[in-house]
């Protein structure tokens, strides 16, 4: 009782502060974190309000709602309503790198090694052009604009660098991570790191006075060994271990986080970015039968935090000190924007790549890194270049992020005013032509249990492409053993189901004999999949009749007949729905009217 008493006298006092300080600063310059003391659970609520509100504003117009999240950074930050302290601040940097951690374990996770590995040679030249012109560009583009040569160079490196955390955003939202052109880019985008890496140091040495040629050799040896590391991890100990975790979903979902953060830190002590390590953690782990369930339940996470990334972005901007640097930014943006996808269109055509494919990475590709400006304001800290360099490069990174988000949206209409202009470089037939995995499957089966083997027989004996969703780990490992297609996940996931390509499907069968699970699952794909053949498992009248109405083609009940005799039927009529159609009716009067008497014959 002290206790509470206690509280609810701090609380009434906090209160009556925080009135006293608000109507206070009434009339003054709003500064939002003086208001709040510098608390950082209202400062984030605060910040995580008008992300909301923007993105709402953003989905109202039709706009991208990453540039909502980066508006809503600017208004949070000194140049509107000043909210995040600058005691604060460290804490939010910190949520960001979270955020690009998650973003890109996810996306290892989901990755095709030998896709990436196929193109490996493609990538390396690409990214070499890239950087070769793109530097040569800065370069003179800086020079010009009146910079001294050091100065210049930064800046023509800063230029190259393209953005990780906005690329993969955008191609993981809109599921293209695993098409020709995703993987271009992420393989660029890799190249970039290592070059950031590789950049980080020489500046580091340049504050310490030089740079030898040991470091170099050793951060090279560390990318080695930690590389052998992840190889053995992932084909000795990630299968044992996974399997045992996958017995609970919150072991599994730790065990997840504790395996990305930590190979992500140790990259990042062995003097590699946390982003990258993050990257090879989840390729290492994608491997595992478990993958699609550890990122369906990851993605919640992951998406938060990247908001709070973008917020932490648009509040970096400091409208007030870029007011004398905007021309020669708005010139260097420009040239990013033009010459860096061209380049990378031009290079990708001349390599075999299809008009698409090449125009598509290079367009991912428009815009500079977030690492651009922390290399400028290590190299303007250390005295490498004059503030007002890593001011304009703060500034195009704001202006080639919002306008490639643009671009990226709208790529395929771009696309096609860019194929109406006939370039000889395009004019033979290409090397590489893109190849789109398929992910829908004709027939589905939810559940092994229950009769799930008898369903597998017949769709091999159908000759039928199919795909099995259990959640069970002993389940994963018996089918992985019989070789059996299969995912390991939720059915009531909705990223699950579109993974799995149910819109798609002809057959949906459940045998769960959970009534909630079943009831989730039927009323999802009646809305998604109008013409799918729906069969499910009801362990009584009520819920068979509930099921219908939600949309199930056929409802199995044990005593009136089983999955041996749907089997039976499904193979004699293929997924035909108005054969099932037919007996549904028959199957609902019998509900109805005569639950008591023999089942009808199929």
């Amino acid at each position: 009782m002290v206790i509470l008493t206690y509280n609810i006298r701090y609380n009434n006092y906090k209160n009556e502060h925080m009135l006293t300080n608000i109507l206070g600063y009434l009339g003054q310059p709003l500064n939002l974190s003086e208001v709040l003391h510098g608390n950082v659970f209202a400062e984030l609520s605060f910040a995580i309000g008008i992300a909301a509100i923007m993105a709402l504003i953003m989905r109202l117009i039709k706009q991208p709602l990453l540039l909502g999240y980066i508006l809503a950074g600017l208004i949070v930050g000194p140049s509107v309503l000043g909210v995040i302290s600058p005691a604060n601040q460290e804490m939010f940097d910190t949520f960001s790198h979270i955020g690009i951690a998650l973003l890109l374990f996810i996306i290892g996770l989901g990755m095709n090694v030998s896709e990436l590995r196929k193109q490996g040679k493609s990538v390396l030249l690409t990214a070499i052009v890239a950087l070769i012109t793109m530097v040569s560009l800065g370069f003179t583009a800086a020079s010009l604009l009146g910079f001294m040569h050091t100065e210049a160079l930064i800046i023509g490196f800063a230029l190259f660098f393209s953005s990780t955390i906005v690329i993969v955003k955008v191609l993981s939202d809109r599921k293209e991570t695993n098409r020709l052109h995703g993987h271009l880019a992420i393989g660029v985008i890799l190249f970039d790191d290592l070059v950031a890496t590789l950049a980080l140091v020489v500046i580091a040495a340049g504050k310490g006075g030089g740079l030898e040629l040991e470091q170099f050799v050793f951060l090279f040896l560390k990318g080695i060994a930690l590389m052998a590391l992840l190889a053995f991890a992932s084909m000795k100990l990630l299968g044992k271990i996974t399997r045992f975790m996958a017995s609970s979903q919150e072991l599994l979902f730790l065990f997840a986080l504790a395996w990305g953060f930590g190979v992500g830190t140790l990259f990042e002590f062995a003097g590699f970015s946390l982003e990258v390590g993050a990257l090879f953690a989840g390729v290492a782990l994608g491997s595992v039968p478990y993958a699609q369930e550890i990122t369906a339940r990851l993605k919640p996470l992951r998406d938060f935090f990247v908001v709070l990334f973008f917020i932490t972005l648009g509040e970096s901007l400091d409208l007030g000190g870029l007011s004398g640097v905007i021309l020669p930014a708005l010139l260097l943006s420009v040239l990013v924007m033009i010459a860096k996808p061209t380049i990378i269109t031009l290079t990708l055509g001349l390599l075999g790549y299809t008009k698409r494919v090449s125009f598509k990475a290079g367009v991912n590709l428009s815009q500079i890194s977030e690492f651009s400006i922390i290399m400028t304001v290590l190299a303007a800290s250390s005295g490498m270049v004059s503030e007002d360099v890593a001011a304009v490069i703060t500034l195009v990174a704001m202006i080639t992020i919002a306008a490639s988000t643009y671009l990226m949206h709208y790529d395929e209409k771009l696309f096609l005013l860019f194929d109406k202009i006939n370039f000889k470089l395009f004019d033979r037939e290409s090397k590489y032509k893109e190849h789109i995995r398929r992910k829908s499957y004709p027939f589905v089966l939810f559940g092994y249990h229950k009769g799930g083997h008898q369903f597998i027989n017949t769709f091999q004996n159908m000759n039928k492409r199919f795909i099995v969703v259990d959640y069970d780990p002993a389940v994963a490992e018996t089918l992985e053993r019989q070789d059996v297609p299969y995912i390991y996940g939720d059915a009531t996931d909705p990223e699950l189901m579109e993974e799995v390509g149910v819109e798609h499907a002809k057959v949906i069968i459940s045998t769960f004999t959970d009534f909630t699970i079943t009831e989730q699952l039927v009323s999802y794909v009646s809305k998604v999949n109008q013409k799918a053949v729906i069969i499910c498992h009801a362990t009584n009248q009520e819920e068979a009749i509930k099921l219908y109405e939600l949309g199930a083609t056929y409802v199995m009940i044990p005593h009136y007949i089983g999955s041996e005799k749907v089997s039976s039927f499904l193979k004699k009529n293929g997924g035909d729905k108005a054969e099932f159609d037919q007996f549904k009716e028959k199957h609902l009067n019998y509900l109805e009217n005569h639950f008591t008497q023999s089942a009808p014959d199929m």
